[in-house]
Protein backbone atom coordinates (compact mmCIF):
# COMPACT_ATOMS: atom_id res chain seq x y z
CA UNK A 1 0.00 0.00 0.00
CA UNK A 2 1.37 3.37 -1.00
CA UNK A 3 1.72 5.87 1.75
CA UNK A 4 2.16 9.59 1.42
CA UNK A 5 4.98 10.94 3.50
CA UNK A 6 4.36 14.33 5.05
CA UNK A 7 6.39 17.13 3.51
CA UNK A 8 9.51 17.89 5.42
CA UNK A 9 9.37 21.13 7.32
CA UNK A 10 11.91 23.46 5.72
CA UNK A 11 14.76 24.23 8.04
CA UNK A 12 15.06 27.86 8.87
CA UNK A 13 18.35 29.25 7.63
CA UNK A 14 20.42 30.40 10.53
CA UNK A 15 21.70 33.91 10.17
CA UNK A 16 25.17 34.46 11.52
CA UNK A 17 25.95 38.01 12.49
CA UNK A 18 29.41 39.19 11.53
CA UNK A 19 31.80 39.53 14.41
CA UNK A 20 32.04 43.24 15.35
CA UNK A 21 35.32 44.88 14.43
CA UNK A 22 37.26 46.06 17.45
CA UNK A 23 40.82 46.70 18.57
CA UNK A 24 41.59 46.19 22.26
CA UNK A 25 37.94 46.73 23.08
CA UNK A 26 37.55 49.87 20.95
CA UNK A 27 34.72 49.19 18.48
CA UNK A 28 34.81 50.37 14.87
CA UNK A 29 31.27 51.10 13.79
CA UNK A 30 29.64 49.72 10.69
CA UNK A 31 28.88 53.30 9.64
CA UNK A 32 32.58 54.18 9.73
CA UNK A 33 33.45 51.10 7.70
CA UNK A 34 30.74 51.95 5.16
CA UNK A 35 32.17 55.46 4.74
CA UNK A 36 35.68 54.04 4.35
CA UNK A 37 34.67 51.70 1.49
CA UNK A 38 34.68 54.65 -0.94
CA UNK A 39 38.49 54.66 -0.71
CA UNK A 40 38.76 51.00 -1.80
CA UNK A 41 37.79 50.66 -5.42
CA UNK A 42 36.58 47.18 -6.26
CA UNK A 43 33.55 45.70 -8.00
CA UNK A 44 32.94 43.33 -5.07
CA UNK A 45 31.18 45.06 -2.14
CA UNK A 46 32.27 42.31 0.26
CA UNK A 47 35.92 42.83 -0.65
CA UNK A 48 35.53 46.61 -0.30
CA UNK A 49 34.02 46.12 3.17
CA UNK A 50 36.85 43.79 4.18
CA UNK A 51 39.52 46.20 2.97
CA UNK A 52 37.82 49.15 4.67
CA UNK A 53 37.46 47.28 7.98
CA UNK A 54 41.10 46.23 7.83
CA UNK A 55 42.33 49.77 7.07
CA UNK A 56 40.36 51.25 9.98
CA UNK A 57 41.48 48.51 12.36
CA UNK A 58 45.12 49.13 11.46
CA UNK A 59 44.64 52.85 11.91
CA UNK A 60 43.10 52.28 15.37
CA UNK A 61 45.96 49.93 16.26
CA UNK A 62 48.51 52.59 15.33
CA UNK A 63 46.59 55.36 17.12
CA UNK A 64 46.62 53.30 20.30
CA UNK A 65 50.34 52.63 19.96
CA UNK A 66 51.05 56.33 19.39
CA UNK A 67 49.12 57.11 22.58
CA UNK A 68 50.98 54.40 24.50
CA UNK A 69 54.33 55.85 23.41
CA UNK A 70 53.13 59.44 23.93
CA UNK A 71 54.06 60.34 20.35
CA UNK A 72 53.41 63.97 19.46
CA UNK A 73 54.01 65.78 16.19
CA UNK A 74 53.16 69.05 14.50
CA UNK A 75 51.00 68.74 11.38
CA UNK A 76 52.79 69.65 8.17
CA UNK A 77 51.45 70.74 4.80
CA UNK A 78 52.27 69.26 1.42
CA UNK A 79 53.10 72.57 -0.23
CA UNK A 80 49.82 72.56 -2.13
CA UNK A 81 47.55 73.86 0.60
CA UNK A 82 46.73 70.51 2.23
CA UNK A 83 47.64 70.11 5.89
CA UNK A 84 47.75 66.94 7.99
CA UNK A 85 45.25 66.41 10.77
CA UNK A 86 46.68 66.03 14.28
CA UNK A 87 46.04 62.28 14.09
CA UNK A 88 47.77 61.94 10.71
CA UNK A 89 50.78 63.81 12.10
CA UNK A 90 51.00 61.45 15.10
CA UNK A 91 50.79 58.37 12.89
CA UNK A 92 53.47 59.74 10.56
CA UNK A 93 55.73 60.40 13.51
CA UNK A 94 55.05 56.96 14.96
CA UNK A 95 55.94 55.20 11.73
CA UNK A 96 59.04 57.38 11.24
CA UNK A 97 60.15 56.49 14.77
CA UNK A 98 59.30 52.79 14.79
CA UNK A 99 59.70 51.68 11.15
CA UNK A 100 63.21 52.50 9.99
CA UNK A 101 64.64 50.90 6.87
CA UNK A 102 67.94 51.58 5.11
CA UNK A 103 67.84 53.33 1.74
CA UNK A 104 68.66 51.14 -1.24
CA UNK A 105 72.35 51.59 -2.05
CA UNK A 106 73.86 51.71 -5.53
CA UNK A 107 74.86 48.01 -5.69
CA UNK A 108 71.29 46.98 -4.86
CA UNK A 109 69.95 49.33 -7.52
CA UNK A 110 72.40 48.00 -10.10
CA UNK A 111 71.40 44.41 -9.32
CA UNK A 112 67.76 45.30 -9.86
CA UNK A 113 68.64 47.14 -13.09
CA UNK A 114 70.57 44.19 -14.50
CA UNK A 115 67.83 41.71 -13.53
CA UNK A 116 65.06 43.83 -15.07
CA UNK A 117 66.64 45.37 -18.14
CA UNK A 118 63.46 45.00 -20.18
CA UNK A 119 61.71 47.43 -17.81
CA UNK A 120 64.21 50.15 -18.63
CA UNK A 121 63.95 50.26 -22.40
CA UNK A 122 62.51 53.20 -24.27
CA UNK A 123 59.39 52.08 -26.19
CA UNK A 124 59.45 50.92 -29.78
CA UNK A 125 58.02 53.46 -32.24
CA UNK A 126 56.31 52.75 -35.54
CA UNK A 127 55.73 54.87 -38.62
CA UNK A 128 52.65 53.50 -40.33
CA UNK A 129 49.77 54.20 -42.66
CA UNK A 130 46.29 52.69 -42.79
CA UNK A 131 43.01 52.64 -44.64
CA UNK A 132 39.94 52.28 -42.44
CA UNK A 133 36.77 50.59 -43.62
CA UNK A 134 34.49 51.73 -40.82
CA UNK A 135 31.81 49.43 -39.40
CA UNK A 136 30.03 49.80 -36.06
CA UNK A 137 30.21 47.01 -33.52
CA UNK A 138 27.01 45.00 -33.40
CA UNK A 139 26.20 45.55 -37.09
CA UNK A 140 27.32 42.20 -38.45
CA UNK A 141 26.30 42.92 -42.04
CA UNK A 142 28.33 46.13 -42.08
CA UNK A 143 31.35 44.41 -40.53
CA UNK A 144 31.21 41.55 -43.03
CA UNK A 145 31.09 44.05 -45.89
CA UNK A 146 33.99 46.05 -44.42
CA UNK A 147 36.09 42.91 -44.02
CA UNK A 148 35.45 41.87 -47.62
CA UNK A 149 36.28 45.34 -48.95
CA UNK A 150 39.51 45.49 -46.93
CA UNK A 151 40.53 41.98 -48.05
CA UNK A 152 39.91 42.88 -51.71
CA UNK A 153 41.96 46.07 -51.38
CA UNK A 154 44.88 44.19 -49.83
CA UNK A 155 44.94 41.92 -52.89
CA UNK A 156 45.00 44.97 -55.17
CA UNK A 157 47.80 46.64 -53.20
CA UNK A 158 49.98 43.54 -53.50
CA UNK A 159 49.96 44.19 -57.23
CA UNK A 160 50.19 47.99 -57.01
CA UNK A 161 51.69 49.00 -53.66
CA UNK A 162 52.35 52.50 -54.98
CA UNK A 163 48.59 53.13 -55.09
CA UNK A 164 48.20 53.03 -51.27
CA UNK A 165 47.88 56.82 -50.86
CA UNK A 166 45.30 57.09 -53.61
CA UNK A 167 43.33 54.19 -52.14
CA UNK A 168 43.40 55.85 -48.71
CA UNK A 169 42.03 59.08 -50.17
CA UNK A 170 39.27 57.14 -51.91
CA UNK A 171 38.24 54.62 -49.26
CA UNK A 172 39.46 55.50 -45.77
CA UNK A 173 37.00 56.73 -43.15
CA UNK A 174 39.87 58.15 -41.07
CA UNK A 175 40.95 61.82 -41.26
CA UNK A 176 44.42 60.51 -42.17
CA UNK A 177 42.98 59.77 -45.63
CA UNK A 178 43.98 63.33 -46.59
CA UNK A 179 47.62 62.41 -45.88
CA UNK A 180 47.55 59.18 -47.83
CA UNK A 181 46.63 57.25 -44.68
CA UNK A 182 49.85 58.33 -42.95
CA UNK A 183 49.61 58.16 -39.12
CA UNK A 184 53.10 59.47 -38.38
CA UNK A 185 55.00 57.97 -35.44
CA UNK A 186 52.97 55.75 -33.13
CA UNK A 187 54.01 54.86 -29.60
CA UNK A 188 52.51 52.66 -26.90
CA UNK A 189 48.91 53.52 -26.00
CA UNK A 190 48.31 55.79 -28.99
CA UNK A 191 46.21 53.23 -30.84
CA UNK A 192 43.98 50.34 -29.82
CA UNK A 193 45.61 47.09 -28.69
CA UNK A 194 44.76 45.13 -31.83
CA UNK A 195 46.44 47.75 -34.00
CA UNK A 196 49.57 47.83 -31.83
CA UNK A 197 49.80 44.03 -31.87
CA UNK A 198 49.61 43.98 -35.66
CA UNK A 199 52.34 46.62 -36.02
CA UNK A 200 54.68 44.77 -33.66
CA UNK A 201 54.54 41.66 -35.88
CA UNK A 202 54.95 43.43 -39.23
CA UNK A 203 57.92 43.86 -41.56
CA UNK A 204 58.60 47.45 -42.67
CA UNK A 205 57.52 48.26 -46.22
CA UNK A 206 54.87 45.53 -46.34
CA UNK A 207 51.08 45.74 -46.15
CA UNK A 208 49.61 43.46 -43.49
CA UNK A 209 48.37 40.26 -45.13
CA UNK A 210 44.95 40.37 -43.46
CA UNK A 211 42.62 43.17 -42.46
CA UNK A 212 43.23 44.26 -38.85
CA UNK A 213 39.96 44.22 -36.94
CA UNK A 214 39.28 46.80 -34.22
CA UNK A 215 36.15 48.25 -32.69
CA UNK A 216 36.22 50.90 -35.43
CA UNK A 217 36.08 48.46 -38.30
CA UNK A 218 38.76 46.86 -40.50
CA UNK A 219 42.11 48.40 -41.32
CA UNK A 220 44.47 47.88 -44.21
CA UNK A 221 47.82 48.56 -42.54
CA UNK A 222 51.27 49.32 -43.94
CA UNK A 223 54.30 49.58 -41.69
CA UNK A 224 56.81 52.07 -43.10
CA UNK A 225 59.47 52.09 -40.38
CA UNK A 226 60.20 50.55 -37.00
CA UNK A 227 62.33 52.46 -34.49
CA UNK A 228 63.48 49.98 -31.89
CA UNK A 229 63.63 51.14 -28.29
CA UNK A 230 66.96 51.25 -26.50
CA UNK A 231 68.14 50.47 -22.99
CA UNK A 232 68.04 53.54 -20.76
CA UNK A 233 71.36 54.28 -18.99
CA UNK A 234 71.55 53.27 -15.32
CA UNK A 235 72.31 56.85 -14.24
CA UNK A 236 69.04 57.98 -15.79
CA UNK A 237 66.90 55.49 -13.85
CA UNK A 238 68.96 55.14 -10.65
CA UNK A 239 66.72 57.39 -8.55
CA UNK A 240 63.55 55.77 -9.85
CA UNK A 241 64.88 52.31 -8.94
CA UNK A 242 65.98 53.49 -5.49
CA UNK A 243 62.53 54.98 -4.81
CA UNK A 244 60.84 51.77 -5.92
CA UNK A 245 63.06 49.55 -3.78
CA UNK A 246 62.72 51.86 -0.78
CA UNK A 247 58.93 51.81 -1.07
CA UNK A 248 58.85 48.00 -1.36
CA UNK A 249 61.11 47.53 1.67
CA UNK A 250 59.19 50.12 3.68
CA UNK A 251 55.86 48.43 2.96
CA UNK A 252 57.22 45.05 4.07
CA UNK A 253 58.63 46.60 7.23
CA UNK A 254 55.34 48.35 7.97
CA UNK A 255 53.44 45.11 7.41
CA UNK A 256 55.75 43.35 9.86
CA UNK A 257 55.34 46.15 12.40
CA UNK A 258 51.53 45.97 12.15
CA UNK A 259 51.68 42.19 12.52
CA UNK A 260 53.75 42.56 15.71
CA UNK A 261 51.30 45.08 17.16
CA UNK A 262 48.33 42.90 16.19
CA UNK A 263 49.95 39.87 17.75
CA UNK A 264 49.98 41.48 21.16
CA UNK A 265 46.52 43.05 20.83
CA UNK A 266 42.93 41.82 20.90
CA UNK A 267 41.56 42.29 17.40
CA UNK A 268 38.14 40.97 16.41
CA UNK A 269 36.19 40.90 13.15
CA UNK A 270 39.13 41.36 10.78
CA UNK A 271 42.36 39.56 9.92
CA UNK A 272 45.32 41.93 10.17
CA UNK A 273 47.65 39.21 8.94
CA UNK A 274 46.31 39.55 5.38
CA UNK A 275 48.69 41.36 3.05
CA UNK A 276 46.14 42.76 0.60
CA UNK A 277 45.16 46.39 0.46
CA UNK A 278 46.90 49.51 1.80
CA UNK A 279 48.11 49.44 5.36
CA UNK A 280 47.34 53.03 6.21
CA UNK A 281 45.20 55.51 4.31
Amino acid sequence: MNTIQPAATPRRRRFTRPVPVSVNGVAISSAAIARETQHHMTSDPDVAWELAARALAIRELLVQEAERLAIEAEPIDDGEGRTETAEEARLRALIDHEVTVPRADEPACRRYYESNRRRFRSPDLFEAAHILFAAPQGDQAARDAARQAATALISELRQKPESFAAAAALHSACPSAQQGGNLGQIGPGQTVDEFETALAAMVPGIVHGEPVETRYGFHVVRLDRRIDGSLLPFDLVHERIADYLDEAVHRRALQQYVSILAGRSRVTGVDLGAARGPLVQ
